[in-house]
């Protein structure tokens, strides 16, 4: 049985589908999608939120110590994505968890309206980093990605540093 609580990714309605790097993802049972605006006025029929986290650009950095929540987020434009934030107010009160710096985007792309270009990674890209951190499977999270191979070699050396203390945090454990 799975106890692992869905990604929740809520996506503009003007987001451009043939575009989207999160296509592929709909179907799966770990993720669930809303669309914006819509869910402003539906809030009610969102999951229980109460142990998840927001994905933004900042906050704490997202850790293994939160692999038991569940992740948030939201799909669009830098610009669209700041209006939608601030109207999604069932959103406020979670905590925001930040991907680490130094991971770079392979979509090809002007972030004009983003905050730290160099931090802005496509969603897909975002969500398998935030994957890897918090231990849950991103095997087939890349395999509808164009930019695939490029994301995870100009990433390798921080996606293996993940992997690497996340092993010694095990061994740690049990000591």
């Amino acid at each position: 049985m799975n106890t692992t609580l869905p990604t929740c990714i809520i996506r503009h309605r003007r987001e451009n589908l043939k575009k989207c790097s999160l296509r592929g993802l709909e179907g799966k049972e770990d993720f669930v999608f809303f669309l914006y605006p819509d869910c402003v006025q539906t809030a009610t029929l969102l999951p229980d939120l109460s142990r998840y986290v927001v994905l933004d650009l900042e906050g704490e950095e997202l850790s293994a110590k939160d692999s038991d929540c569940g992740l948030v987020l939201i799909d669009a434009t830098w610009r669209l994505a700041g209006k939608m934030t601030k109207e999604l107010h069932f959103l406020h009160h979670l905590p925001k968890r930040a991907i680490p710096q130094g991971f770079q985007t392979a979509y090809p792309r002007r972030q004009l309206d983003c905050k730290n270009p160099d931090a802005g990674l496509a969603s897909i890209e975002a969500l398998y980093i935030a994957h890897t951190i918090v231990k849950r499977d991103c095997s087939s999270l890349l395999d509808n990605y164009y930019w695939k191979e490029e994301f995870l070699q100009k990433n390798k050396s921080n996606l293996q540093l993940i992997v690497a203390s996340q092993k010694v945090m095990a061994i740690a454990s049990t000591l």
